[in-house]
């Protein structure tokens, strides 16, 4: 069973936030599944898990120091091509891909969405 019913991350480019996840996730075999109301772009396999979205309180979207989204990846090729599709469509740089010390077969990579949030994918596969 899963712990979450879905996460959001703030956007104040929502054009631009579509873009960046479309081609991030795509990368994931997550899909873009539509409009979430009249601010906010949903995402998932089958039903919407990440929201992409407008604050409603019309303040400016802003992004937490020390938090971290955590993607699961298929594939260590599908890691690759999430940080590279990120790079390519607006995003930022936080870890490219490689492996990672924190537990056996970890292999991983980090992104900054347009708006500063912090993106990681993961592969758990042995190579």
């Amino acid at each position: 069973m899963a712990i979450f019913t879905h996460v959001t991350v703030g956007t104040n480019d929502l054009e631009q936030a579509t873009k960046f996840y479309d081609a991030a996730f795509g990368a994931l075999g997550l899909k873009n599944l539509g409009a979430f109301g009249d601010s906010a772009m949903a995402y998932g396999a089958q039903a919407p898990e990440f929201l992409v979205l407008k604050p409603r309180d019309g303040k400016p979207a802003t992004h937490a120091n020390g938090g971290t989204i955590g993607l699961m990846a298929p594939s260590r090729k599908a890691v690759d091509a999430f940080h590279a599709a990120g790079l390519a469509n607006g995003g930022a740089c936080e870890g490219e891909p490689g492996p990672r010390d924190v537990m056996p077969n970890a292999y991983g990579a980090y992104l900054r969405d347009p708006d500063g949030n912090k993106l990681c994918a993961y592969c758990m596969a042995a190579e």
